[in-house]
């Protein structure tokens, strides 16, 4: 399609697959994956690699992810290359139909895991001309459907589309956070260990690990690798934990984790933790929605953006020195620049000019907008993790 379709444009022979927008336009592909329909906000994502793991990245709840890379399925899927037991993105949109897998690691091929997972694939839209309206017009809310009969009710499609509120003022940490406590274990991936159980790296004659206490608000599981490879050891907390349960584990330093949704939603229960946080004067590091809460913990400010930032290749400048990290991102929402007495941006984006890091003057706590932990990405930014566990020694 050269843009999306009118509402009354004829389906195409042999379509089972339809993207419905809230103002009526349409798009028609093929189906893939599971079939039925969702409701969400559409987003595009600029990775070349690391389709399981955009699609389990518990940031992309209530999102539709239309990959910009035309190629994708190539490597299968697996089970080590995910952030999450299960895909949190609704479903994604695809330019060209998915081929078979060519991998040594592929256990299956990405329409079957697609389909294991309850997600709906569409394949066959102008992924460019979808790009192109999100940058022109913001991010529209759709609806995603796939019928293997190419039977659908474009019409119900568009008032389901119309009736979703919108990402802002959505509090989606509680949804997708872990409910239980849990202590991690593994670092880096290796290739005959994979994740599984491979041995702490580092551990051999080294004095103990400082203990981290992290909160998950949606946390990418790579985060926890990293803080391990680093040298920490790590606790996980829910969402909702308390400042009480938090400091039951005796923790060296706290870690805010990724999440989606609204941070005003999710801060008017984790900024009074944060703020107790703090008041310890114990080293605290947090990464995108992380990063949000603590921002609005000291008196910054948040917003939604117009069309937010995902990919694998967002160059963002550090303002100590003025090297430029290349880095991965996934957020719709920013850190006012605007920062109030007692807090220093550290790092901004060179695409927008957006903020993308600050530290609080005369107190061991941080936080940047993007990923450092990549998965996918780059890895320039592994420091990060390493100046976080410095400070808890």
């Amino acid at each position: 399609m050269a843009s999306p379709s009118p509402l009354s444009a004829p389906q195409p022979k042999g379509a089972t697959g339809v993207l419905v927008f809230a103002d009526g336009r349409v798009a028609w592909g093929q189906g893939f994956g599971a079939e039925g329909e969702a409701v969400g906000e559409l987003c595009f994502n600029t990775a070349m690699t690391g389709y399981q793991e955009v699609m389990t990245d518990p940031s992309y709840a209530r999102q539709v992810v239309a990959f910009t890379f035309p190629h994708i399925g190539n490597v299968g899927a697996n089970d080590q290359d995910v952030e999450a037991d299960d895909p949190h993105a609704l479903g994604c949109i695809v330019r060209e139909a998915v081929t078979s897998p060519s991998n040594f690691r592929s256990q299956v091929d990405f329409p079957e895991w697609m389909k294991r997972h309850g997600r709906i694939g569409l394949a066959g839209l102008d992924t460019r001309a979808l790009t192109r309206l999100v940058r022109r017009e913001g991010p529209p809310t759709v609806v995603m459907a796939h019928r293997a009969d190419g039977k659908f009710d474009v019409a119900a499609l568009r008032r389901q589309a119309a009736e979703w509120p919108g990402l802002e003022g959505m509090d989606l940490a509680k949804e997708v956070s872990r409910e239980q406590l849990e202590h991690w274990s593994g670092g880096a991936w290796d290739i005959e260990l994979g994740y599984g159980d491979s041995p702490l790296p580092h551990a051999g004659g080294e004095p103990a690990r400082p203990h981290v206490v992290a909160i998950d608000y949606g946390s990418k599981r790579n985060i926890f690798r990293s803080l391990v490879e680093a040298g920490a050891r790590v606790t996980i907390l829910p969402a909702t934990a308390t400042f009480e349960e938090v400091m039951a584990h005796q923790p060296d330093g706290f870690f805010l984790s990724n999440g989606p949704g609204d941070p005003a939603a999710t801060g008017e229960y984790a900024i009074p933790v944060i703020k107790q946080m703090l008041k310890t004067g114990k080293p605290l590091f947090g990464i995108c929605l992380g990063h949000q809460l603590l921002a609005l913990a000291v008196g910054g400010q948040t917003a939604k953006m117009f069309q937010g930032h995902r990919g694998a290749n967002h160059p963002v400048k550090r303002l100590a020195d003025g090297a430029v990290e290349i880095t991965s991102m996934n957020h719709g929402f920013a850190v006012s620049r605007e920062l109030p007495a007692g807090v220093r941006e550290t790092h901004v984006s060179l695409f927008d000019g957006s903020n993308c890091g600050i530290e609080l003057e005369g107190r061991p706590a941080f936080s940047v907008q993007y990923h450092p932990e990549a998965s996918p990405g780059p890895q320039d930014s592994f420091y990060l993790f390493e100046r976080f566990v410095g400070m808890m020694r």
